[in-house]
Order: structure tokens, then sequence, then C-alpha cells
């Protein structure tokens, strides 16, 4: 019930979003209703099908994102009737005439035939308005993505939505009501409720002009997102639910208990060690670590569970990299095994290709640490990098619980290379992802087209945009170059970036890459030439761009000299 809680209070948020208003001129259309027979039926229409719909693109495939934009095609074709209708009411009487007639025949008395039309015409209005709301995608909403499209299907996924929905549902009531008093006043004077009716109207059809030339999920989503999304991440945290670390163990007591260990019977296969049990681990300390090899926070964190491992593994401390892919090249057990050869892990990995313990812990991150004591109990869990001297307390307290004695504390663990730590104070762009799954801030002309060969051009870009250019095919979780000589253009302020990588063809794909329109030079990566020149040989993460000297500001350029190179995401550090 928590994270039903925070995503209704998510979902409140949304008022103060610039991402809200193109559905803000339908919501307070109704503004002169009665509530009950009007607003209400608005707003339940509204969380409804935005319920639905959202449940079906986080789970379904890409039939549901297409089912969806017919939708919004139909429901900007109503709304735009109804903005016409607010500014001529003969058209109005016209197009409400069938609704009422309908109530008339399903009701006794002409005053319930009046209500019912309404009250249909409301619910309908509010469906439409559902289609076209594309809340802005801020931390809780992620949240509830990330665990739909690993858990699949189910009555949780659709309550959280839910929940959401109903948040910004009721935000919307509050705004309504308050617009409600301002209406009614207004309507005291000579001709003031036929330029109020005929105003709103107009304002109606900008919002319908403003959604069909995607305003409502390109720009206002992107001025949204530094407004909410701090006060979400926040709210996410006291509530103990949100992609930040969790809080510090308290040692002025016993660590609490949070649950088991769960079986480990559907992992594998195993590396660097046979498949372990949960009833073999009885009598030692256990470290679960959730990991996958392409996830640039991942590979900063595991210098430190290394150490671990090397420090306290005499004492009784059992490691366990748990590899829970996010892409499907990730599932190759032999892409697996050469990651832990090439990071230098000699402890325990096992794939996690079905979730299995992913979803017995109802983990949601990566990287994420499990902390589990010598009677198989989960006393502590860490999320995110960081906190790192917190969580060796953690493990050396279990020890002695057990009854060892580990040594004096280790000493600071020394990180370099791609491994470094990010450079917090100065990253401003977040990860993105370059298939349609899950896109964000792509500004070629037309957007991208789903599962088809489409020829995009370069756009300018701003602050966290992105574009192609040539012919691509965008997938779900990747989008593929088809032609030599393909871009992709992103202005970026971090001091790394990263891209996930990947050849189509089999063979090694070459590329180039410029900063500011030019060779990289000493800003180059692990993975280029000063030139920018580079290849992709192997599917994972490649370092692209280390800023040497005071961070700022770049566009970021790469171009493909082959064909089939696939392009997953960018990530900064």
């Amino acid at each position: 019930m928590l994270i039903a809680l925070l995503a209704f209070l998510g979902g409140m948020l949304t008022i103060v979003s610039p991402c809200i208003l193109p559905v803000l001129p339908f919501v307070f259309a109704r503004a002169g209703k009665p509530f009950v027979t009007s607003t209400l039926p608005l707003l339940a229409g509204m969380a409804l099908t935005f319920s639905l719909v959202a449940s079906l693109a986080a789970v379904g495939g890409a039939w549901a994102v297409r089912t969806n934009e017919i939708g919004r095609v139909v429901a900007l074709i109503l709304l735009a009737l109804f903005g016409i209708a607010l500014i001529f009411p003969a058209v109005s009487d016209r197009l409400t005439r069938p609704l009422v007639a309908w109530g008339a025949k399903l009701s006794e008395t002409a005053g319930k035939a009046k209500r019912f039309g309404d009250t249909g015409s409301s619910l309908l209005l509010g469906a439409a308005t559902g289609l076209l709301w594309a809340p802005c995608a801020g931390p809780i909403l992620g949240i509830i993505f990330t665990t739909a499209a690993l858990n699949g299907a189910n009555a949780s996924t659709t309550l959280l939505l839910l929940s959401y929905a109903a948040g910004a549902a009721t935000s919307l009531a509050i705004a309504m009501l308050a617009g409600k008093q301002v209406f009614n006043r207004m309507k005291g004077s000579l001709g003031a409720s036929e330029a109020v009716r005929k105003g709103l109207g107009v304002a109606v059809l900008l919002g319908v002009g403003a959604i069909a030339l995607g305003f409502d999920t390109r720009i206002l989503a992107r001025l949204s997102s530094a407004q909410t999304a701090t006060i979400e991440t926040g709210l996410a945290r006291k509530l103990g639910i949100g992609s930040g670390a969790s809080s510090k163990a308290d040692f002025s007591a016993p660590l609490p208990i949070e649950g088991l260990l769960p079986a480990l019977d559907g992992l594998g296969p195993w590396i660097n060690s046979p498949p372990l049990t949960r009833e073999q681990l009885r009598g030692k300390v256990v470290l679960i670590d959730f990991w996958t090899y392409s996830c640039i926070n991942c590979i900063r964190s595991i210098p430190y569970v290394k150490a671990w491992h090397e420090r306290y593994a005499r004492d009784g401390l059992v490691v366990i990299g748990v590899h829970a892919p996010e892409f499907a090249f990730e599932r190759n057990p032999a892409n697996v095994r050469k990651a832990v050869a090439e990071l230098g892990i000699s402890y325990p990995v096992a794939l996690d290709n079905q979730y299995k313990v992913w979803r017995a812990l109802k983990n949601n991150y990566w990287p994420a640490h499990y902390f589990i004591d010598a009677q198989g109990r989960v006393r502590f869990h860490h999320y995110g990098e960081g906190s790192y001297d917190n969580s060796e307390k953690v493990i050396r307290a279990l020890l002695m619980e057990s009854g060892r004695r580990p040594a004096a504390l280790g000493g600071e663990v020394k990180v370099d290379g791609a491994a470094a730590a990010a450079a917090r104070a100065s990253l401003r762009s977040p990860e993105t992802y370059l298939g349609y799954g899950r896109d964000d801030r792509f500004v070629s002309p037309g957007g991208l087209a789903e599962e088809k060969v489409k020829t995009y051009r370069l756009a300018d870009t701003a602050l966290n945009d992105w574009a192609y250019g040539g012919p691509w095919k965008a997938e779900r979780e990747r989008s593929v170059a088809q032609a030599p000589g393909t871009r992709i253009r992103m202005r970026f302020h971090a001091r790394d970036l990263h891209m996930v990588l990947a050849s189509t063809t089999g063979r090694p794909i070459r590329f180039r890459v410029t900063l500011d329109g030019k060779a990289p030079g000493r800003d180059a990566g692990l993975n280029i030439a000063p030139d920018g020149s580079g290849t992709i040989r192997d599917e994972g993460f490649y370092q692209l761009i280390r800023q040497k000297g005071a961070v700022s500001e770049r566009s970021f350029e790469i171009e493909f000299l082959d064909r089939g190179a696939a392009a997953f995401t960018f990530t900064f550090g």
C-alpha cells in the first residue's frame, strides 16, 4: 500500500507540471457544470482510460502503442468538435441530441434524461482526455513502469497506475472547484457567461492543436522535469521507495529483519562457482549484488564489491553477483562470462534471466545490494552507487554477529578508468534510451517510426535532445543503422559520455566521434582514439568521452562508417 500512496501523491504533483497545460482547457471547460453529473464523470473517465492505456503500454507490445495512437487521433477529433460546440451553441445542441435521446429511452423522466446526457457526454470527454494525457515521466511514474516492464501484466501494475491517475484527477478536481468559484462570479456580469464559454472553446481548440503538434510530449514535458523530479525523488526517498540509495544503517541497535534469502534454484548458469543453494550458505554472511555488465552504475560499484570479497571471504562472507539483464544481448552467458573476465571478478556470478531472485527480493534497481546474515535473513539493502563505507560496516557487523572477528576496516578502494565515480556536481544529463520503448527528447522531424526503416534528418539539439541522421530502424530497446554514414547527435552536460552499442552483422563496425564538430583530442574516452575513431567489436558498454578539464555543455556526434550498428542507450557520469 505504501507504493500505491506514493503513486497517488506523485499523480497529485502533476498539476504543477507544464506538461499538463494542454489538458487543462478540456477540464476547465466543465467548470460551470454540476460536480456529480459533469465534473466527476469527466475525471473518472480520464483516470480510468489513462490507467488502462498505460497498463497496456507498460506490458504490451507495439500493437498496444499503435492502438493508443489511433485512439489519440479519434480523441483529438472528438475534443475539437467539443471546442467548436462551446463557441457555436447550435453545434452543441446537435452533438448532444443523440446522448439525450439515448438517456430518455433508459430513463423515466425528462430530468433524468438530461442528467444522463450530461453525465454521458462528460464521461466520453473524460475518456478522450485520458487518451491524450501524457503525464511527465518523473521518478515515481518511472518506478511504476520499470516494475511493470519487468514483472509483466498483473493487477498490481494497474492499481499503481490507477492510484497515479487518481492523484492527478484529485488535484485537477481541486483546481476545477476553485475555477468554478471564479466562473460563477464572472457569470454575474451581463454577457460574461457567453464570453467565458467561447473563450474556453478557443482554449480547447488551442489545446487540441498543441497536442496534435506534439507540444505535450516534447517541449512541455522537458520543461516540467526540472520542476517536479526533485520533489518526487525526495518524496520517494522519504517513503523508502526510489532510485536513490537507501538510508544508512543504524548500528545503535541490531539491524532489523527485512525478510529471508530466497531459494537460488532458478539461477544459472553459474560462473566462478558450482551452483550454490540456500542451505549451503547457512552459517555464512551473504552479499547479493544485482548488476548487469552494460550498466555504468554497476561498473562503478564493482571495484568496491570486489574489495569486500577479497577482504572478508576468509571471515565467512560469500558474495554472489546476480546478473539480471536489462537488454536482450545481456542474456547471453558467453557475453556475461567475457565481462566477468574483463572486470576481474573472481566471486560467484549467476545469471537471473527469468528475474526469479530479482522478483523474490522485490528488487527494482541496478545496482542493488542485499545483505543476508548467517541465519539466512535479509538485514539491510542499498540501492544505487555510493555509501560504500556504510555498506562495509554492515558486512562487518553481520560477520561479528556470526561469531567472526574480521580484520581492521579496509582502506580506500582505488578506482580509475570507466569505473571511476561519476562527477555528480557537474552531471546535468540523464540516461537516454534510443529505442521507441522508452525514448524521450527525440527531436528529428516526424518522431521515431516504430519497427520500420525511416530516413531521418539530423536536427539541431538543445541540452539533452538527440536526433538521428540517415536511415534507421527503431526497435523497442534499440535502433539499428541501415547504411554507412548514419549518425546520432546529442547535446549533453557531463564529464563522461558512454553508449551501449552492438554489431548486428557479426562483423566489427567502425565509427567516428566528434565533439563540438572536432576530433575529441584529450577528451577522448577509453574506447576511442584522440582522432575520434573507434570500432564496435562486442555488445556492451563504450566510454566515448571523458572531459579532462572543466566540465561544460558540449555537442556530441557519432557517425557509423559501416551498416548494422545497434545503439541502445546513452549514459553519463
